[in-house]
């Protein structure tokens, strides 16, 4: 559904009623809609920054805004985006500054760019966003975003963050930084329940059986792996409609979010089973820094690193695997050992894992 504006989409959903007035919300809906009437009428255009707690509608927001606008945008989910940065970069090689020259193609493209979910932990994205951010401002592109943090704590913890902050000094210069945090999780409000997570019963069938057969149903199954990057990864079971297949199997292994978008691509819903309880005590990290050479060894020290747990790699992926179900509104259903609350209450990944609980119980209703 298209809409004037965002601040008339926010109006309607109020006056329809089973939309919950906040008063965070209204701000965010009021420099939305200052955005898009400066986008519309050619004056000086001041982006929008959305951040604050899981829940509290930023997405919502952010996707009335898109929907009205009038001039030439693009809405991603951001790790789409730098996945299409980086195939661009490489297609651009042999080209004099392609940072500049994909900037400038921005430029010609769009006038908006919306990402949801601005979240970096990659340090290659870090070094890129630190120019790409600035040069695509200085080819006239409108941003709005949002995220979990507010600018100054993204990439708070990452190697060599100094690269990274032109990239904030850019956001809090081009963008107007909005806290949206009502104190309420929107996504926590009742709705008709429709059970997406069971927890795994010993000597029982797994609860995932019944799902898949009505998923299935008059269709052809087989169990033949599904290929990811070139890599066969087995399955349960398999149809048009579903894939059933383990969590050791899905993220344990050295996928990533460009083999989830593959997934998500081929089949309608996706079924995980034998989650384990994700928690884990952090171990002590360390990395050794220095260099040697046949003459002599210079030693530099060593560096501390987070500590991760043993299961963070695996956890990575699968708030990856989330994400991607949610974005794209692919149901995940899901049998762990533990209840959903208890899936993941240690380990280094905390804060990014919020989000991942909030998609997942959002999930168990029927309006997902």
């Amino acid at each position: 559904m298209n809409y004037d504006s965002p601040l008339a989409a926010y109006q309607q959903a109020l006056e329809q009623g089973g939309f919950q007035s906040d008063t965070a919300q209204h701000n965010a809906v009021q420099w939305l809609h200052a955005c898009h009437e400066a986008l519309h009428c050619s004056g000086p255009v001041t982006g929008v920054y959305l951040w604050g707690p899981v829940g509290r509608g930023k997405t919502w927001l952010m996707d009335r805004f898109h929907q009205s606008l009038r001039v030439p945008s693009r809405r991603q989910h951001f790790h789409h985006f730098m996945r299409w940065v980086h195939q661009r970069l490489f297609q651009l090689t042999g080209t004099p500054d392609p940072l500049h020259a994909l900037a400038r193609e921005l430029g010609e493209q769009v006038r908006v760019l919306c990402f949801d979910e601005l979240f970096v932990s990659d340090i290659g994205d870090a070094m890129l966003l630190g120019r790409l951010l600035q040069l695509m401002f200085e080819e006239g592109v409108v941003l709005v975003a949002t995220s979990n943090q507010p600018p100054q704590q993204l990439y708070a913890d990452g190697f060599n963050r100094e690269r990274f902050l032109p990239a904030i000094a850019a956001i809090e210069r081009h963008m107007q930084v909005v806290d949206v945090d009502g104190g309420q999780d929107h996504r926590q409000h009742p709705g008709v329940a429709h059970p997406r997570y069971w927890v795994a019963q010993p000597d029982q069938p797994s609860a995932l059986h019944e799902a898949f057969e009505r998923l299935a149903a008059g269709q052809g199954v087989s169990t033949e792996p599904i290929e990811l990057g070139r890599r066969p990864v087995p399955v349960v079971r398999r149809c048009e409609a579903a894939a059933w297949l383990r969590f050791a199997d899905l993220c344990e292994q050295p996928l990533a979010a460009l083999d989830f978008i593959a997934l998500c691509d081929r089949f309608p819903a996706l079924l995980l089973s034998e989650v384990p309880n994700l928690s884990g005590q952090q171990r002590e990290a360390r990395i050794a820094r220095g260099t040697e050479d046949g003459v002599e060894r210079v030693v530099a020290g060593d560096r501390q690193l987070p500590g991760l747990s043993v299961h963070d790699d695996s956890v990575r992926r699968f708030i990856a695997l989330v994400d991607e179900c949610y974005d794209r509104r692919v149901p995940l259903y899901l049998e762990a050992a533990v209840p959903l609350d208890e899936l993941y209450t240690e380990g280094y990944l905390g804060f990014p894992f919020r989000r991942t609980l909030s998609r997942l119980q959002e999930m168990q209703m029927q309006r997902f």
